[in-house]
């Protein structure tokens, strides 16, 4: 960690939309009681989303929950939480959020108006106008093609896959190793990297073909493929996650070894850009910076993955949280800390250009009374 991230922060328990409560440097931050969980933001994080003009999305899968963090106009860290059932995957267009869940993809709307502003406050709230259900087909990542259909990871099925208006899903593409469509998770597909509106890369732990074959191959054979060719660029990853092609460059998350890289797309040749202490699952490039979450092990260690080892070098703990990295140093220079009930964290997503996000749950009294709507060519 950098001076700056470590020293000063603030502190918060969650629970109903909030903005957080600053603290002296060295000062406890607020202790968690059980079943909840503390949040302790880095002491420049504030003005890190203001100088770079965003905010961001991060889900947990783990507890349901959608995360939008912005900056108070008091000057604090927002923190706005709504229940999604198993949050996983995100992916941002300017006034609009897919999210996918346990068994449906949400379509959330911003219902703001340009300079509006909700509770004197919000610069976007975030409504669920559509829930396509898909059933149980554990969806993780989610992109936009260039003719406005998702595309998103059908990781029971192995397969990327679009909407039906019929059916739970319709095939868009599938490994070539995989022989059939099943709901066998056989080679936990789970990463999609967009690029000129079209599926470029994905991740896969293994290119196992037989049911959870991938759980015997973690530490090892993880593979990123080019959609269009078939063609696997590397299989010398440990299980890897979140490919992402910006600005001509190819990131991913080397998870099993703690590692964010760049991969040259011909050669498969990796690149370490920075180490991050926990499992690594989700990623956003923004301005410059790698924005991505770590979560803690479920059995508190990383048994059979080189991070295991990485992190008794270091003699570190392992995070629950969000670190923004400059990838022109590998340098984490700002983070947001999670404490308590919540441990994992799934997918995360910068949004330029909002200051302040809410968003309604589909299961609150908000949504009943929050009504919006077009006449005569303007919003009422």
């Amino acid at each position: 960690m950098t001076e700056q991230s470590s020293t000063g922060a603030s502190a918060y328990p969650t629970g109903h939309p909030t903005t957080g409560q600053a603290f002296a440097p060295g000062q406890e931050p607020i202790a968690a009681t059980p079943g909840t969980t503390s949040i302790t933001v880095s002491r420049g994080f504030n003005a890190w989303l203001r100088s770079h003009d965003t905010s961001l999305a991060f889900t947990s899968y783990q507890t349901g929950q959608l995360f939008l963090v912005g900056s108070h106009p008091n000057g604090t860290v927002s923190f706005n939480q709504q229940n999604f059932q198993r949050a996983m995957g995100l992916c941002w267009m300017p006034g609009r959020l897919y999210l996918g869940s346990l068994f449906q993809l949400w379509r959330l709307e911003n219902m703001l108006r340009p300079g509006e502003l909700a509770n004197q406050a919000f610069d976007a709230v975030l409504v669920p106008r559509n829930a396509q259900t898909t059933g149980d087909v554990d969806i993780h990542e989610v992109g936009i093609d260039d003719e406005g259909r998702v595309v998103f990871v059908n990781t029971k099925y192995s397969c990327l896959s679009t909407l039906d208006l019929t059916h739970s899903f319709r095939l868009v593409w599938k490994p070539p190793f995989i022989s059939k469509l099943a709901p066998e998770d056989r080679c936990h597909l789970n990463g999609l990297a967009m690029d000129k509106g079209k599926p470029r890369f994905v991740t896969a732990v293994s290119r196992s073909d037989v049911i959870a074959g991938w759980r015997e191959r973690r530490h090892e054979g993880g593979v990123l493929i080019e959609v269009e060719t078939n063609r696997i660029v590397t299989d010398q990853l440990s299980m890897p996650h979140s490919p992402r092609v910006v600005g001509g460059t190819l990131y991913a998350l080397d998870s099993g070894r703690g590692r964010i890289i760049s991969i040259d797309p011909m050669s498969g040749a990796k690149t370490d850009i920075a180490f991050c202490p926990g499992f690594l699952r989700g990623l956003s490039i923004h301005d410059g910076h790698a924005i991505v979450t770590v979560s803690k092990p479920r059995n508190g260690a990383f048994n059979g993955l080189l991070l295991d080892g990485e992190m008794k070098a270091r003699d570190a703990e392992s995070w629950c949280g969000i670190l923004v990295v400059n990838l022109a140093s590998g340098d984490i220079v700002e983070w947001i800390r999670l404490e308590g009930h919540i441990t994992e964290l799934f997918d995360v997503a910068a949004m330029p250009g909002v200051r302040c996000p809410m968003s309604l749950g589909p299961a609150t009294v908000e949504i009943q009374n929050s009504i919006s709507f077009e006449v005569g060519g303007r919003d009422r």
